[in-house]
């Protein structure tokens, strides 16, 4: 397993995503809508004449839509992976660095909102900070469970 983590943050919270799921890290300026879709299911974005479909991380987990696309800045920041053969954008509130842990991840103690339950696999410390780690393959596997609105 790699030691290697992509640090950003997801509905103000911080989360490690391993290195071996990410393809790309990319700013969206922009969206194409699509009509019909569940809430987590930002739009569709193309990246080197591929479409990516962008899932809303905040969204899954809170139910509230994830705002910086549609905001003055415009910009927005997207993971991108490869999952089951299709190319995903994982839309997250910033990417902060991609650093080399040398702690070995630590199982989740304590109380965590019901909300993170599903998506959090353990937590990494580093740097005398602690984040969930994620797999962003969690978030397509459990995006058709409703969430609060």
């Amino acid at each position: 397993m790699s030691n290697l983590y992509l640090f950003a943050h997801i509905a103000d919270t911080a989360v490690a995503i391993r290195t071996d799921e990410v393809e790309a890290v990319v700013r969206l300026s922009e969206l194409s809508p699509v009509p019909g879709v569940m809430g987590h299911v930002a739009g569709l974005s193309a990246l080197r004449s591929r479409v990516l479909t962008i899932i809303d991380a905040t969204a899954v987990i809170t139910g509230i839509p994830h705002d910086t696309i549609n905001s003055e800045a415009g910009e927005g920041y997207a993971i991108v992976c490869d999952i089951s053969g299709h190319s995903y954008g994982i839309l997250v509130d910033g990417v902060d660095d991609i650093r080399t842990v040398h702690n070995p991840p630590l199982p989740i103690c304590g109380r965590v909102s019901d909300a993170w339950t599903p998506y959090a696999d353990g937590v990494i410390e580093d740097e005398g900070l602690s984040y969930f780690i994620m797999s962003l393959s969690s978030f397509l596997d459990q995006s058709s469970v409703v969430q609060a609105a």
